[in-house]
């Protein structure tokens, strides 16, 4: 690229969209299980909506790994970390996929020729705050109106007894 170049964009090409889950909680244990889950997501023009609609799937299960289950922990003395392999550090299996009901709206974006606009981030950005704020919601009757990520069952249920 040349130094003088021009790489101001003047129009940000932003996705945007929304993705509701639902849980269930085991308030005994702490569980969490996702066991739903809907999303519309502005995509400008879907080129290929069958791969969007897969990448908004394995988007939300990458958000939904990092909301309930993926943690690094390090030992307190040595920093040698605890979870150093996937026996011990936890990732979304295929049966901790819930029901998906995905809807793709095609405004066209204006700054580009294709009127496209990013599709995959939508899943993995928004699936933590999603599944936090179910937790939260569903956890209100026990007064608990924050929960730290990831929420694993130890986190819900200590939330759950406070």
């Amino acid at each position: 690229m040349r130094e003088d170049a021009d790489t101001h964009y003047p129009k940000a090409v932003l996705g945007s969209g929304c993705h509701v889950c639902e849980v269930e909680i085991d308030p005994e244990t702490g569980v969490v299980e996702v066991v739903d889950w809907s999303a519309v997501d502005d995509v400008g023009r879907a080129v290929n909506p069958m791969t969007l609609d897969g990448q908004t799937h394995g988007g939300v299960m990458q958000g939904v790994g990092q909301a309930l289950m993926e943690n690094c922990a390090y030992d307190t003395e040595t920093g040698q970390m605890l979870g150093a392999t996937f026996l011990d550090y936890a990732m979304p299996r295929a049966d901790d996929t819930p029901p998906f009901r995905t809807k793709l709206l095609e405004v066209p974006s204006p700054s580009n020729p294709l009127g496209i606009k990013p599709g995959s981030e939508g899943g993995t950005a928004v699936a933590p705050a999603a599944v936090a704020n179910a937790i939260v919601d569903a956890l209100r009757e026990y007064g608990v109106d924050h929960i730290e990520l990831p929420a694993t069952p130890e986190r819900v249920w200590r939330a759950i007894n406070s």
